[in-house]
């Protein structure tokens, strides 16, 4: 399992032409999910996530959590985190998740940092559909979270 975070100044996703997740300061998560993930990779992922500290402390330095911060997160699901690009000019998505066990780790993921934050700190995508993503990457800064063994 796979997460591409970027620290942001805010976010939002937006579907059909609204609005269905926005946030302040904080994090952008694009989730992906492979073959054999787990809901374990989902959790360990959610606490890697959430600890992660790419926030500057007093001294500038990257020091402090989202926790830390009391920031928010909107988290994306994203499977072309998995796109096999080694032959030819068009990405191969075969070790993409199938998307009945995608959604169960996505759904697993968010539950688990909404745990950590607290709901009204979560926005989410929604898992299938078409959505406009827009991003102030703050720094910029960001970086990859894998389970991958």
């Amino acid at each position: 399992m796979k997460a591409l975070i970027q620290r942001v100044s805010r976010a939002n996703v937006t579907i059909d032409g609204k609005i269905v997740g926005s946030i302040r300061r904080g994090y952008m998560a694009l989730i992906g999910v492979r073959d054999g993930d787990t809901d374990d990779d989902a959790r360990q992922l959610a606490d890697k996530t959430t600890n992660l500290r790419i926030f500057p402390d007093s001294s500038g330095r990257m020091n402090l959590s989202i926790l830390d911060i009391g920031g928010e997160i909107l988290i994306v699901p994203q499977f072309t985190l998995y796109a096999d690009t080694r032959k030819g000019n068009r990405p191969s998505f075969v070790t993409a998740g199938s998307p009945e066990i995608a959604k169960q780790l996505y759904n697993t993921y968010i539950t688990a940092v909404r745990s950590e934050l607290g709901g009204s700190k979560v926005a989410t995508g929604r898992f299938g559909a078409k959505m406009q993503v827009e991003i102030v990457n703050d720094g910029p800064v960001t970086i990859e979270l894998c389970t991958d063994r």
